[in-house]
């Protein structure tokens, strides 16, 4: 299968090792990665920011960089989750919507590619230690992406996956909230942070890069050893 990959402005930016965990982990199963070098922003910090219009030329971007593909895969939900929004905020402009609508059909955040779309959950990965999973909020509760990531990572060898008090609630995170509501943001990814070390694990894992900077910068403020990875290196982890 051909894959078209939608790192994600964060990943490009930030987390480089993310993207390149999600290449070699679909390269690993023979898909042939295609990278579109035009793509950009998904428009999601704009559109909740509430400059909707504006952010319209950011979608039909997209759509253009991406109606192409044959299947859309991306190492964030939250991203992914907005592109399923498209249709509804191009509701106005049937060509578009239409378009929208198909874009949106064949993305997928990449746990949820690899459980529903093709069917593999065992990548022959080795990772000794204890680790807590976070379920950010728009994996779980938009795309309703809940019990893939665990399935993954219950097949890692050596790893040892323990729950921790509200590990399904929000980080704080929140995209432009940190930014609009920095102090509320604090407190929440500092409780976050308490929970996580109270369940003392080596490893916080995640599926959304997002939420695991927003948690681990509170973790390393507050001294903490524990490693911070993303499910794709987790997956690639040998």
């Amino acid at each position: 299968m051909k894959v078209t990959l939608f790192t994600t402005c964060i990943v490009d930016f930030m987390a480089m090792n993310v993207g390149k965990a999600t290449v070699e982990l679909l390269e690993s199963l023979g898909h042939e990665i295609d990278y579109p070098t035009n793509q950009t922003c998904c428009g999601q910090p704009m559109y909740n920011t509430g400059y909707v219009e504006k952010t319209k030329s950011t979608i039909k971007h997209f759509i253009e960089t991406f109606e192409h593909a044959e299947v859309i895969v991306s190492p964030s939900g939250s991203c992914v989750s907005f592109v399923k929004e498209y249709p509804h905020v191009l509701a106005d402009d049937k060509d578009w919507k239409e378009r929208a609508e198909k874009v949106a059909a064949k993305t997928y955040e990449l746990s949820q590619f690899l459980i529903d779309v093709i069917n593999i959950n065992d990548f022959s990965a080795k990772l000794p230690g204890k680790a807590v999973y976070h379920s950010n909020c728009h994996t779980a509760r938009f795309l309703k992406v809940k019990e893939q990531p665990l399935q993954l990572l219950s097949k890692v060898e050596g790893l040892e996956l323990v729950d921790f008090h509200n590990s399904d609630k929000c980080c704080g995170f929140g995209g432009t909230f940190s930014v609009k509501m920095g102090d509320i943001s604090a407190e929440v990814a500092d409780e976050k942070a308490r929970y996580i070390q109270e369940a003392n694990p080596d490893y916080l894992i995640g599926a959304d890069f997002a939420c695991l900077m927003n948690i681990g910068g509170r973790l390393s403020r507050i001294g903490s050893n524990i490693k911070v990875m993303h499910i794709a290196e987790v997956l690639n982890s040998k």
